[in-house]
């Protein structure tokens, strides 16, 4: 009966860590193109508790944290929304993608990142001015990888 028990508890951890999945709050269509969070290395768990904020705009665990809008799923959403079916297939991929380049480093330390709060907010106006939505993700990346580029100081 122990024997018994042991396996099943051991069946059902192995199904439990086969939907690890299911704890991804990236949304559903940004997964094809951008690595799932599990394979993503923090620096700590505030780093990934961070980043898990800047998708959802969930602050578990956050101190001095503001929960909801604006989040990246949420802009994500907007912008596809914005950009129509025609610009999916090209907007999607790269609102993804340009979501985790900066969701990761926004997420760090203050005293270490290169991209803050305050270039969110000019990202989110340059998303929001531009007529055509892939153009400002476009112009929003350049502005990022500038940044990133620059080393802290």
């Amino acid at each position: 009966m122990a024997f018994r028990l042991g396996a099943t508890a051991l069946l059902l951890a192995g199904l439990m860590a086969g939907s690890a999945s299911a704890q991804e709050f990236v949304r559903g269509d940004c997964l094809n193109v951008v690595q799932p969070t599990r394979a993503l290395r923090f620096e700590d768990d505030t780093h990934a508790r961070w980043y898990k904020r800047f998708w959802t705009g969930n602050c578990q665990d956050l101190s001095l944290c503001f929960p909801g809008s604006p989040n990246w799923n949420d802009i994500v959403t907007k912008l596809l929304v914005k950009g129509g079916s025609a610009e999916k297939p090209t907007l999607l991929p790269k609102a993804c993608k340009l979501g985790q380049l900066i969701g990761m480093e926004w997420a760090r330390d203050r005293r270490i990142k290169r991209i803050s709060t305050q270039d969110l907010k000019r990202f989110s106006g340059i998303l929001d001015d531009a007529g055509d939505p892939l153009k400002g993700v476009e112009a929003v990346e350049v502005k990022a990888r500038a940044l990133l580029a620059k080393p802290k100081g």
